[in-house]
């Protein structure tokens, strides 16, 4: 039984027209309950709801995304940085990026073929370069016993030295600098402002960028909320047209921070007009969301995905996904902190590479056990925010993400039926008004 009607109107032609869609089935059906589109039906595998207080989730040596946390401190202040009010561990060093290295082999497999093939290697920060002796000693130890990794971090830009871009370089990293384009005064200062640290900046991006190693990583925010308008600054910053642009959605709201830079209620319906604007025209073919959500709302119609095989939006409660510090502490993630609380108050602490089979994921809240998930028609794009925020700040998120995800389930509609969407109506659920209406207020407000 479908659990919304999505009422259409044809771009060309004008005139009403009905779709149904259900958000745990990924069916999308006319009137009479065919399918909207010819498609070849193929199931996904169901792996169960990990990843909760409910029904913990674990960490296995088989790792193919291992996230390292060098510590938390930055030169940079972002007024919504996830990591901004997060209580620090003590300062980690030298010696303990060695011990690392040495006691890697004894809990991590080295990937297909013990080599690093098929393993992403991330290094994060607070800011990464901030940490250039740990970051250099544990890339190029892990480069040289697996030899086949991919190696991977994101920087703000500003420490960059001609050393460090030809070492970058060298090392085969796939690099990501976060910039908000118009939006960068919320982040901090500008290093694409200061003639001197833009050219080794634009030396980085010419290396990288031809062989796809490059991107920019740009968040939406109250004061930043046009993707057109970011792609416009950054390809001019950056000389490049075809500049790639990761990120892309409105920030999820960690703290007080996160909630002031939360897209305005009064903004929604001008935000999702301009988005999807923007999706129709090209405007925002730069950014990897743009193409990524799109394809993957389709690719949900045509293989028939059922929700059931949905995992959270940012792949930390897979198996084989890891964050870990130096100190070999398993962390809900690569923004908090082994020391810190979380808010549904487990430990973000999970346990230590030393003993794997001990590890558990308890401090997250799968999306099956929200309220409000379940019941949503963008369920099949959000995944359920932010996986461990609660209150007042995961309802900001999930607000958030309702706006970012609709512009992209219109545009995959459109591209599968030509029918533009213009309101979803609820059958057998509850959906706010403000949420039902996707281009204009609710009649009665």
């Amino acid at each position: 039984m479908a659990r919304f009607k999505l009422h259409c109107r044809h771009p060309l032609i004008g005139g009403a027209f009905s779709l149904y869609y259900d958000n745990q089935t990924s069916a999308l059906t006319d009137d009479h309950g065919r399918p909207a589109t010819a498609v070849e039906v193929k199931r996904y595998s169901e792996f169960g709801l990990a990843g909760s207080s409910y029904t913990p989730g674990r960490k296995t040596g088989n790792t193919t995304f291992l996230k390292i946390q060098m510590g938390l401190s930055c030169n940079y202040s972002c007024t919504y940085c996830s990591q901004r009010f997060v209580p620090r561990a003590a300062a980690m060093s030298l010696k303990d990026a060695e011990a690392f290295l040495e006691k890697l082999p004894s809990w991590f497999s080295g990937g297909k073929d013990g080599l690093g093939a098929g393993v992403t290697v991330q290094f994060w920060g607070g800011e990464p370069l901030v940490y250039w002796a740990a970051l250099k000693l544990l890339a190029e130890g892990m480069r040289a016993r697996y030899p086949n990794i991919r190696l991977s971090t994101i920087t703000n830009g500003s420490l960059l030295t001609p050393e460090i871009v030809e070492w970058l370089d060298a090392m085969g990293f796939t690099l990501a600098m976060s910039h908000d384009g118009p939006g960068q005064a919320t982040r901090g200062p500008d290093p694409m402002a200061d003639p001197q640290q833009r050219a080794i900046i634009l030396d980085l991006y010419r290396r990288l960028r031809p062989q796809g190693r490059m991107s920019i990583s740009a968040m939406l925010h109250k004061d930043s909320q046009s993707r057109s308008a970011i792609a416009r600054w950054l390809a001019e910053a950056f000389e490049d047209e075809t500049i790639m642009i990761s990120e892309g959605g409105f920030v999820d709201a960690y703290d007080e921070g996160g909630l002031a830079s939360s897209l305005p209620a009064e903004d929604a319906v001008a935000f999702r007009v301009k988005a999807f604007e923007d999706l129709r025209s090209g405007a925002a073919q730069n950014f990897e969301i743009a193409h990524g959500k799109i394809h993957d709302f389709i690719t949900s119609v045509q293989t028939a995905r059922p929700a059931s095989s949905l995992g959270q939006k940012c792949g930390m409660d897979r198996p084989d996904v890891m964050a870990v510090d130096l100190k070999g502490r398993v962390m809900t993630c690569q923004n908090v902190s082994a020391v810190a609380p979380a808010p549904n108050g487990q430990r973000h602490m999970l346990g230590t590479v030393d003993d794997l089979d001990r590890v558990e994921l308890r401090s997250a809240t799968h999306w099956s056990k929200r309220p409000d998930c379940a019941t949503c028609p963008v369920l099949q794009l959000c995944r359920g925010a932010c996986m461990f925020l609660e209150g007042e700040n995961w309802a900001a998120s999930c607000a958030n993400s309702y706006s970012t995800a609709i512009p992209f389930l219109a545009a995959a509609v459109e591209v599968l039926t030509s029918l533009i969407v213009e309101r979803i109506e609820p059958l057998d659920e509850n959906l706010s008004l403000d949420r039902q209406w996707l281009w204009v207020e609710p009649p009665n407000k």
